[in-house]
């Protein structure tokens, strides 16, 4: 087997100890090697079950760092594109969370600077990598739900008790539709294959400068759309593809395992099958499609044009907002 790829953790964000760093350390072809923190306590989380660990206490002396090959960037929104140009320049490949960037022409320098790199960069869009997804959209390209009429997703969470969490904060990128939002609607575009033609409704509730509530609907060729994405509701996330010849329906589809069980559910007539998915890592997946894509260019499933155009709908929805 190849090298593994040695992989270097850029913060020592919750999510990253919580979900990617573990998934890293336990995915096929990769090696978890470094982490950049000045704060050891909190560098403590990730030595427990990876010992071996090289702590820098920079984010620079990481991005320096000759036996690091790729960088996984956890920092807040607002500081996406800045570090993920600097890790570029350093040689680095990079992972970044999403959003990538806080407007749709930021990406346009990170994909110059990927391509004149030479290195690998892209967004950590992790539920294309998901069986169920990929399950979910070849289903509907094979035509199991005929044409697509209409579509419907629902992610939403309550952090109301935590007003010192970036996502409640405007002056890191915070906001439920910059989290959540980019679920909801980049699945519709990435499983349909279209962009919206128009955002025809953006009702939007705000606190403190982000957004809290947000009910958007869209048009796009052929077929409507309508998502609810909040950050201040009882947790519940779920997706329905309706077509002309049947319902498509995916539970738990942006965080199977902690949710529920993934399952792809499919009603044709009165008859209904389904696929279900349980035990599956879909931070794992992403973390072995990457290495998969540096070692023999196999596809990638979410690029970093993809994330634009996500992006794009975003900057549409808060510009309809402001009409």
């Amino acid at each position: 087997m190849a090298n593994p790829i040695r992989w270097g953790i850029l913060g020592a964000a919750n999510f990253a100890r919580q979900h990617m760093a573990p998934a890293i350390h336990a995915a096929k072809g990769a090696r978890l090697a470094a982490l950049a923190t000045s704060d050891l306590a909190k560098a403590a989380g990730f030595t427990s079950f990876c010992p071996d660990l090289q702590v820098h206490n920079t984010y620079d002396a990481l991005l320096a760092d000759p036996e690091i090959d790729a960088i996984y960037i956890p920092l807040p929104n607002h500081l996406h594109v800045e570090w993920s140009l600097k890790a570029l320049a350093a040689g680095k490949h990079v992972l970044c969370e999403k959003p990538m960037a806080m407007a749709a022409g930021e990406y346009d320098p990170l994909i110059a600077a990927r391509d004149a790199s030479g290195c690998f960069a892209t967004e950590a869009y992790m539920i294309v990598h998901h069986p169920q997804w990929q399950r979910a959209r070849q289903l509907y390209r094979d035509g199991a739900i005929g044409r697509l009429v209409h579509v419907d997703g629902l992610f939403g969470y309550n952090n109301a008790s935590d007003p010192g969490n970036v996502r409640n904060k405007p002056e890191t990128g915070g906001g439920g539709i910059p989290d959540i939002g980019v679920y909801t609607y980049g699945a519709t575009r990435w499983l349909s294959g279209q962009e919206p033609t128009e955002i025809t409704h953006a009702d939007v509730d705000f606190e403190n400068g982000v957004d809290v509530l947000a009910r958007v609907s869209a048009r796009f060729d052929g077929f409507s759309a309508h998502w609810i994405n909040s950050m201040r509701m009882h947790p519940v996330q779920d997706m329905t593809f309706v077509g002309d010849e049947g319902v498509m329906k995916l539970t738990a589809p942006f965080n199977p395992g902690s949710f529920g069980t993934a399952r792809v559910e499919l009603h044709q007539g009165t008859t209904i099958t389904e696929d279900r998915f349980p035990g599956v890592n879909h931070y794992v997946l992403q973390v072995e499609a990457f290495g998969a894509h540096l070692r023999g260019g196999a596809p990638f499933a979410w690029q970093l044009e993809d994330a634009r155009g996500t992006q794009a709908m975003i900057d549409a929805v808060f510009a309809k907002t402001a009409s």
